[in-house]
């Protein structure tokens, strides 16, 4: 057989012994750029983690000029179809370079099918990716990798690559590639939300949550990077999950600038409950009333049942939060002590807490969160504790009035 048949023949078999995904609808970037990426909906935990009721997109993209790039690959779900959309957009052309942004399974999964399939073609990634390279692979394609650096260029024709480094956005390997020609950012996983791109989300449904658990932790790193864009002519972000960003740019950008700074998105409270019988969820319910009859915008969080997820989010996103837990075997409920410790994890700071605490007959929980938030950065504790025994009561109404006070007064 002729080469292309035996590449066509190998592609056909893998696509048979995979999944069937969908691919997102409305992605074309650009006449020379083109979209196959791939849809999962089948997905019900990201990294093992986190929900995604509306699915996932891994994104990768290809780019048709003299010579052709693929940039990034897919989830091992989603090889088959990814190559049935890439192989449709190749037209039996042949690409010349992979180039690898982040080594995170969901995205390189499919790189040592690429390899087989295209001797000739060139890995081209970072020095620290050049050297990951071979714990993801039986084999070692290392020696097919070139390394780049911060600057370097690659031409394809028309189009030229620009080599970003971005480590710590979220692994130490990655980085980003900014076309010339047509002014795309191909931004690895920064810009990325959950979501299928065929359910039509806005990005903000799910680009607040997939930054707060996903990148959140490396403010630093984020803003090492936004510097860099700064000095770039943008006219699209192609992430590696969820939409191409083509509109309101400065939008994204902003928020990530506010994210990664640890500012609160929006002013108001997030209100995080963990309940043992009820009473300590009905007592933080009345707080938030009592609060939203105030003019706050108030959202609550049941620990125990809610996505932790979410929780995580909210504490990105308003800039006052209330934790009310009841003591539960000398200390604090297993809910919010889980809760806390995802917000230590993502390294939160520049927030204004209030403690609720529940006890019967040694209460404990109030102590053991002022331990917990004390352990994060730059935060302040409103002062006092509000102690419930057992049940809300009547009598109780001027703490509960104090306290929203106070609460009030921290957020102007």
């Amino acid at each position: 057989m002729e080469t292309n048949d035996v590449v066509d023949s190998m592609i056909e078999m893998i696509i048979t012994t995979w999944s069937t995904f969908s691919k997102g609808v409305g992605m074309q970037v650009t006449e020379s750029i083109r979209y196959i990426g791939v849809d999962d909906t089948t997905l019900d935990l990201f990294e093992g983690q986190y929900k995604v009721p509306f699915g996932v997109s891994y994104n990768s993209y290809v780019i048709l000029d003299d010579k052709v790039a693929i940039m990034d690959t897919v989830d091992q779900r989603a090889g088959g179809q990814w190559m049935g959309y890439m192989k449709d957009e190749l037209k039996g052309r042949t690409p010349d370079y992979l180039i690898v942004q982040h080594l995170e399974p969901d995205h390189s999964a499919n790189i040592g099918n690429l390899c087989e399939l295209y001797p000739e073609m060139k890995i081209v990634c970072s020095t620290k990716a050049k050297a990951m390279l071979p714990q993801f692979f039986e084999r070692d394609y290392s020696d097919r990798a070139m390394a780049v650096k911060e600057g370097d260029t690659l031409s394809l024709g028309q189009h030229t690559l620009h080599f970003i480094m971005a480590p710590m956005v979220h692994w130490p390997e990655v980085m980003v590639t900014y076309e010339e020609f047509e002014k795309v950012l191909f931004s690895a996983d920064a810009f990325g939300t959950f979501g299928a791109n065929n359910i039509g989300l806005n990005w903000m449904v799910e680009g607040r949550r997939y930054y707060a658990n996903i990148v959140g932790k490396y403010g630093p790193s984020v803003q090492a990077l936004l510097k860099k864009a700064s000095a770039l002519d943008i006219a699209m972000i192609a992430p590696l999950h969820g939409p191409v960003l083509k509109e309101n740019l400065e939008t994204y950008i902003n928020l990530y600038d506010k994210w990664s700074r640890y500012e609160a998105e929006r002013k108001g409270i997030l209100v995080a409950y963990a309940s043992a019988h009820g009473n300590t969820k009905n007592a933080a319910l009345y707080l938030a009333r009592k609060l939203e009859t105030r003019g706050e915008q108030v959202i609550t969080i049941d620990l125990n049942r809610d996505d932790m997820s979410r929780a995580v989010e909210g504490a990105f996103c308003f800039d006052r939060i209330v934790l009310a837990a009841s003591s539960y075997d000398g200390n604090l409920f297993p809910a919010m002590q889980d809760y806390l410790y995802h917000l230590q994890c993502k390294a939160l700071k520049n927030r204004t807490f209030a403690i609720m605490e529940n006890g019967s007959w040694a209460p404990i929980a109030g102590k053991k969160m002022i331990e917990e938030v004390n352990k994060m950065k730059d935060m302040t504790i409103i002062e006092p504790t509000l102690v419930i025994k057992t049940m809300r009561k009547d009598a109780d109404e001027p703490a509960y009035d104090a306290l929203v006070d106070a609460l009030v007064e921290a957020g102007k």
